[in-house]
Formats: C-alpha cells, structure tokens, sequence
C-alpha cells in the first residue's frame, strides 16, 4: 500500500518526474506519427493500385494476344473468380484543349461494363452530382453539390459511364470518348478538405489523341490520330494514375493500333509478304488472312475470401489450359520460355518498390527507436537524481521493516506510473495530429509557405495515415516498458542503500 501511496504523492507533487513523462510522450508519439503515415503510404498504395487493377492480372505486352474473349468466359466460369477485363495498355500523346505542347502518357482501351464489374471503375468517375458532401468538405463548397449544375453532372456521368458522347445532331449515334485523370493538365484546383474547383471544366471539350501502332513483329508503323470529345474524370486518389492515364474504350483503341480483328497481309518469319500466283492472271498477289482482335492484359477479380497467391495460382493454371486450347494461336503458356507474358498480382508487380518501402519503414522505425532511448536514459537521470535526495526517506522506509523488494518495487511502479502517464498522452497526441494531419499541413503551407508532402513526389495528392490498433498498442507498451527499464538501475540503488547511513544523510 505505502507504495501505491508513495507513488501518487511523488507523480503530483515533483515537477521533474513530469519532464521524464513528457520524454516518454514526445518519443512515444514521435514513433507513432512515423509509423502511422509511412504504415499508411503502404496501405494506401496497395489499395489505389488495385483501384483500376484488380487482383490479378495476364498481360503480354506490346504486340498482345487474341482469342481474350474466350480465356475471360474461362476465367469467370471458375469459382474463384468474380470477374475478369480485357484491356489494351499503351502509351499515347494527348494534346489536351487550350494546351500549347502534347503530353506523352498511360493509355488504356478498357471495355466499359467488364472494366467496372472488376475494379468498380464507374464509382471513381470524378464529375458526377452529389447529394450530401464528402466528409472532409466541412463548407459544402464542392461543385457536385450545386443544384445549377446537377442536370449537367448528370450528363457527363452517363458520358463517362459509356466512355462515349452522342454525335452533334446524332443524339441517338454515340461516338467514343475520353476519361482524363482529374490531376492531368492543372485543369482543377484543389481546395481544402480535397475539393476540386475546374480552371476549365474539360468534360464535353475535346483533345486530339496520338498513338504509334506496332506490327506483329513489333515494329512501329505510321503514326495514327484522331480528335476525340472529353467525357469525364477520374479519381483514384494515386498521383501517378490521376496525372498520367486515359482511358478510352477498348474498340476504337484497337483499330487505332490495328489490333482490331481485320484482313491483313500475312508475312513469313523474315516479315517479308507471302504471295501466291492470281488463278486468273497468274501474276504473284498477297496472300491475305483474317486476324482475330488482340488485347495486351486480361485483369482479374477475386471472389471474397480468396487470396491473391491463390488466385494468381489459379490464373496460371486456366490460361495453360486456354493456350493448349488454341495452340498456335496465341502466345505461349505462362510456364513456358517467353519471358514477355505475364502473370501477377498488383503487389509484384511493383515488388521493387514495395519492397523499397517495407525497407525504408523499417529504417525509419529503427532510427526513431534509437531517438527514442534518449527518454530510458532520461528517466534513469532523473531518477537516480530522486533516489539521491530521498535518500534519508528510504533509510525510514528500511528502518520501519520495507524489504529490499519493496523499495525496489516502489521506484519501478514510479516508472510504470511515468511510463502509463507519458504513454498515453503520447497516443492521444498522435491520435489528433494524425487524425488531422492533412488540416495541419495545409494550414502550414498557408501561413508559411511550407510544403512537405508534394503529390507529384510522393504519388498521393493527401497524405496517408493508418492508426493501426496492434501498431499502437506495440508502441504504447514500448513507450511503458521504457519508462520501467530507465528506472531499474536507480531502483536497484535504493534497494541496496544501508538503512543506517541512509538515516544519517544530510
């Protein structure tokens, strides 16, 4: 009991054992914030990603493969799969309106429905009305909300939806269109709270996209243009996406880069043309072939509870199975020696850099955890400072029959009380600077200038935060255990202190 009392009466009346606490609350919530927003840049990428990838994804770069019709009904037949997409990815150049020099960037032909039955691409179409706003929009100033302009949102909802704009005085013939990224161009500006204000609103305005077709040996041909109408935005919430892709729909980027089914000239190995005599005249004519239509990446979804090694295993099985099936015309099995075509997960197939970002979370964690000692050696100073000058108190203690163990026990509950007390002012401290550290961050780049979290580096336009509970609960008992391990060695000193020269200090 003396010790629980003795314990409150030194925690309420001393002042340095509070400096001791707010080491721990300083280290304790330093290590937290860190943890929590590179935890959450993890997280968040992993989940942007997947986005407008899905689970698993086939790709044969480049030159693609045919018959993907059939390997997506294959697909979708098994149980472990919810959906799968064709799409074709490319680069293209994009001279977006009113800008003076055309921008190279992402692009990929996707197939409405499907592409949204696997990463749910309709509900990131940006300009769309609202009825309540976003959380973070605490003046309900987004345009969405603007009753003047839910009759238009609404159209270029259905545009985007589609990918397609009805034809001037053809309101029943639709033609193909663009989705931009909301971050590409500088077109919008973003307000506080993730509101997007358009210097210019680009859905309905058009761009003149530029793509260089490739032949079945990869070689480049002309190059092909077309002026294409603008239908909406998206928004992934990934820097690197919302700046630099476009999506258009899957046939007219095919007949763009002629992997479109169509009659073709048939080249022997050497790519030289194939001819036969004409039955008629019998002069030599280019022996001609139908080529069914190609796609460079199937994406797959995961039926829920299925993991993505599963389904990654699984994947490569069905399209062994689907390229037996059609041997000899389409690329190889994915066991076999081209290395071109692929089979991955969103998470390897940027390994490199998730790998790169593990690493560098558990170098951040570790140089803060050193930081953090300083609060071990603190509280040793501090208290061996108070085991000096209790000295005589212990002496007292000893002489009316406390133990060895009991004096010890009574500075090691100090610790624990300092550690408790600095461990959760540390987590409460963390709680509200992470919860609000976006507000924070703007409000540092409002009153001095100071940007710290540039989207362009970093890939987010926010900063990402997860407060994991287990991750939080690790450093509030290091924090804790801290505090005790500072105050074993003075603990130890007060145990071993002789009672009778303890009584005669002065």
């Amino acid at each position: 009991m003396y010790q629980l009392l003795l314990t409150f009466k030194y925690l309420t009346h001393k002042v340095m054992p509070l400096l001791a606490a707010l080491a721990v609350t300083l280290c304790t919530a330093m290590v937290l914030i860190v943890w929590s927003v590179m935890g959450g840049f993890l997280t968040t990428f992993l989940q942007s990603g997947k986005t407008l990838i899905g689970d698993v994804l086939i790709s044969y770069p480049t030159t693609g493969f045919a018959h993907y019709d059939d390997l997506c009904r294959r697909l979708e037949a098994d149980p472990m799969v919810e959906a799968a997409a064709p799409i074709i990815e490319s680069f293209g150049m994009l001279q977006l309106p009113l800008s003076g020099t055309p921008r190279t960037g992402m692009l990929w032909g996707v197939d409405p429905d499907s592409f949204d039955r696997v990463v749910k691409f309709r509900d990131s179409l940006w300009w769309q009305p609202l009825d309540k706003p976003m959380p973070t929009d605490t003046k309900g100033i987004d345009l969405r909300l603007d009753p003047d302009w839910k009759s238009r949102l609404k159209e270029v909802r259905d545009w985007g939806n589609a990918l397609a704009v009805p034809r001037e005085g053809s309101p029943n013939d639709a033609r193909a269109a663009l989705v931009v990224g909301v971050m590409m161009g500088g077109y919008n500006e973003r307000l506080s709270g993730g509101v997007l204000d358009p210097y210019i609103f680009l859905p309905g305005r058009k761009a003149t996209l530029s793509v260089v077709p490739l032949d079945g040996r990869g070689t480049s041909l002309s190059v092909q243009s077309r002026i294409l109408p603008i239908a909406n935005q998206f928004h992934t919430g990934l820097f690197e996406l919302d700046a630099n892709l476009t999506l258009l729909r899957l046939d007219e980027l095919q007949a763009m880069l002629y992997m479109d089914e169509a009659e073709r000239v048939q080249r022997d190995a050497a790519g030289n043309i194939v001819t036969r005599p004409d039955p008629e005249t019998g002069q030599p004519r280019p022996v001609m072939i139908r080529n069914p239509a190609r796609v460079t990446t199937v994406l797959v979804k995961a039926k829920p509870g299925i993991t993505e090694p599963t389904l990654q295993a699984r994947v490569r099985e069905i399209y062994a199975e689907f390229a037996r099936a059609n041997q000899g015309q389409i690329s190889p099995p994915p066991d076999s020696e081209d290395k071109n075509l692929q089979v991955q997960t969103w998470k390897s197939r940027h390994g490199t850099m998730i790998g790169a970002i593990e690493k560098e979370i558990g170098l951040m964690l570790f140089l803060f955890g050193i930081i953090s000692l300083t609060a071990v050696f603190l509280v040793l100073a501090i208290f061996w400072a108070m085991v000096s000058e209790k000295t005589k108190d212990i002496g007292v203690l000893r002489a009316i029959g406390a133990s060895r163990r009991g004096v010890a026990g009574l500075w090691l509950s100090y610790g624990l009380a300092i550690g408790l007390v600095g461990a959760i002012l540390g987590g409460i401290a963390a709680l509200l600077i992470v919860g609000n550290i976006n507000p924070i961050h703007e409000w540092l780049g409002r009153q001095f200038g100071l940007v710290v979290w540039d989207p362009q580096i970093y890939y987010f336009s926010r900063i990402p935060s997860d407060m994991d509970p287990i991750r939080a609960m690790i450093v509030l008992v290091g924090g804790v255990l801290s505090s005790v391990a500072g105050a074993l060695i003075p603990a130890l000193k007060a145990a071993y202190m002789d009672p009778v020269r303890s009584l005669r200090f002065e």
